[in-house]
């Protein structure tokens, strides 16, 4: 028996796409329903977190989870992929080699932001790197004939070198944004962010969704066209960067 989006606490973005902000640091998972397959964007900070969004994304589409983006190669979006068995995993080109992935970086950035030591080391145990990576831009059906395309892009590098977007086109179009976006806070930048690119990503992003999609952050509410176009000239601003338009 399947559940509404808000019996399940998840907030409806367009038809047969949802997203919920998941306690602790505020980071966003995302949902997209097709006739033959559904998508996660991000896996959560835990195996617990990862089990959580497995058995709700069930809940609401009666369904396992057969593809999962992640956007970007930091613990609170990726420690929970291990709990997608058999879910095909994708990231930007080059994220299943990224330095952020390794073991002992992974577990010491999740506990100096707060993660439990142990949930820390279970997790980073079985991490799971992307089965597939994506340079340029891949379509995915999830749906007969193409009736549910979602476009996977590879638009950083910015918040880090890997940053993955994902594009959900329809009316409204939505544009999952990994923290490329964030609405609840100033956008972080730590040592493996690439300022000098950033609101190139952010261009990008504009130009796959449009003006009238909604745009979903890594963290915080969900955006319009008119906020990444701030948040990019802010982010210009504050590293000395030019950018296009």
């Amino acid at each position: 028996m399947t559940v509404t989006w808000e019996e399940a606490g998840w907030e409806r973005v367009a038809p047969g796409v949802g997203r919920c902000r998941l306690p602790g640091w505020d980071c966003t998972a995302g949902l997209v329903v097709g006739a033959d397959a559904v998508l996660l964007v991000d896996a959560g900070s835990s195996l617990a977190e990862g089990a959580r969004l497995r058995a709700e994304a069930q809940a609401l589409t009666g369904r396992r989870v057969t593809h999962l983006a992640l956007t970007h190669p930091h613990f609170d979006h990726v420690l929970g992929a291990a709990a997608f068995a058999g879910a095909e995993v994708f990231g930007a080109e080059g994220a299943d080699a990224a330095p952020a992935y390794g073991r002992e970086e992974l577990r010491a950035d999740a506990v100096r932001h707060g993660l439990d030591a142990r949930a820390a080391e279970e997790a980073v145990d079985v991490l799971v790197r992307p089965h597939r990576t994506v340079h340029g831009e891949l379509a995915l059906d999830l749906g007969p004939g193409g009736g549910r395309r979602v476009l996977l892009a590879d638009v950083g590098p910015g918040h880090t070198a890997h940053d993955l977007a994902v594009l959900v086109p329809g009316d409204p179009g939505v544009v999952f944004c990994g923290d490329l976006v964030e609405e609840s806070g100033e956008p972080q930048a730590g040592p493996d962010a690439v300022p000098s690119h950033w609101p190139a990503a952010l261009d990008r992003l504009l130009e796959l969704g449009g003006e009238e999609a909604r745009y979903v952050p890594g963290h915080g509410a969900v955006v319009d066209a008119a906020f990444v176009r701030a948040q990019r000239d802010a982010l210009a601003a504050r590293f000395g960067v030019s950018h296009r338009s």
